[in-house]
């Protein structure tokens, strides 16, 4: 899972429900833009309020708008319910998708035991990669560096989305996995640790902000493993202002708001979600002008 992967919002019309034009519109940008993948249902794409048809409507209109090309689809699969987690995740299997994004199971705070059980029941029922999710700041628990190391024993549990925001975290996962002697690519699950987490042996990023700007995302990756650090530098200071307002209030409501900005989409979420506050939106249209987006001018 090398590379920038989007997870992808889910554009809705005035009247909540799914805007199709515009997910195949951010689709064909960002098979467009080349990159490594995208993720239908995760976080990003509101799946606590889409509904079980919502999401297999959504994996299955992504893999038919993306088939023939080189970009491959991990789909959001994981609840907070193991036997739910299973079915959709086997579900999706079946269809064929290259991959399942499973987050840890939030409010049930399982112990670290309970997490094992659960990717292990999960991965056991698919045969396709399984992505780890950790959250915490979303789910209320955490996935210890030693947790990690013992799933990625597991042929099918090949990678994880690594979202605390630190990079001490990340670096021990990285450690622990080399000290074992086994495999697991390791992304950043937060954009202002994407290239912190290159430099200590990351793959790639599991990307909110390349819904925006999917192209510069893709010319940072490219220019780290070409070895040139220093444009990879400048795009991220460039964008750094963004990594961080794009989170000015719970994601996705600022990137939704900043794809409106664009002109890609309609920024309205499902309840209990809300729109930005009014100093919210002052502030990320500032950082969208200092980062060179424009008003109706698409994405970079």
């Amino acid at each position: 899972m090398r590379g920038v992967w989007t997870a992808l919002i889910t554009p809705f019309t005035p009247n909540r429900e799914i805007d199709w034009a515009a997910f195949k519109t951010l689709l064909e940008d960002q098979e467009s833009a080349q990159v490594a993948g995208v993720i239908p249902c995760g976080t990003t794409g509101e799946s606590p309020t889409l509904s079980l048809a919502e999401k297999k409507q959504l994996i299955e209109f992504t893999k038919k708008e993306l088939v023939g090309t080189s970009v491959q689809i991990v789909a959001g699969t994981g609840s907070n319910d193991t036997a739910e987690s299973i079915a959709l995740s086997a579900w999706a299997s079946s269809l064929g998708v290259d991959g399942i994004l499973v987050v840890t199971p939030y409010y049930n705070k399982p112990s670290q035991s309970g997490l094992e059980l659960h990717y292990r029941a999960i991965a056991d029922k698919v045969s396709c990669p399984v992505v780890l999710y950790n959250v915490p700041g979303r789910t209320g628990v955490s996935l210890a560096p030693e947790t990690v190391t013992r799933l990625a024993s597991h042929p099918n549990i090949r990678a994880i989305k690594e979202a605390t925001g630190n990079t001490a975290i990340s670096s021990e996962i990285i450690e622990q996995l080399a000290f074992a002697g086994v495999k697991m690519d390791v992304l950043s699950g937060d954009d202002a640790t994407y290239l912190p987490l290159l430099s200590a042996g990351g793959c790639g990023v599991i990307s909110v902000a390349s819904n925006l700007f999917p192209r510069a995302m893709v010319a940072l990756q490219r220019a780290w493993e070409t070895g040139n650090v220093s444009a990879a530098m400048e795009i991220h200071r460039r964008f750094y202002p963004l990594f961080r307002d794009l989170f000015v209030e719970s994601n996705p409501g600022p990137i939704k708001a900043a794809m409106k900005f664009v002109g890609l989409c309609d920024s309205g979420l499902r309840p209990p979600l809300a729109p930005l506050s009014s100093g919210s939106e002052s502030k990320l249209l500032a950082s969208l002008s200092r980062c060179g987006l424009q008003s109706n001018g698409g994405t970079l």
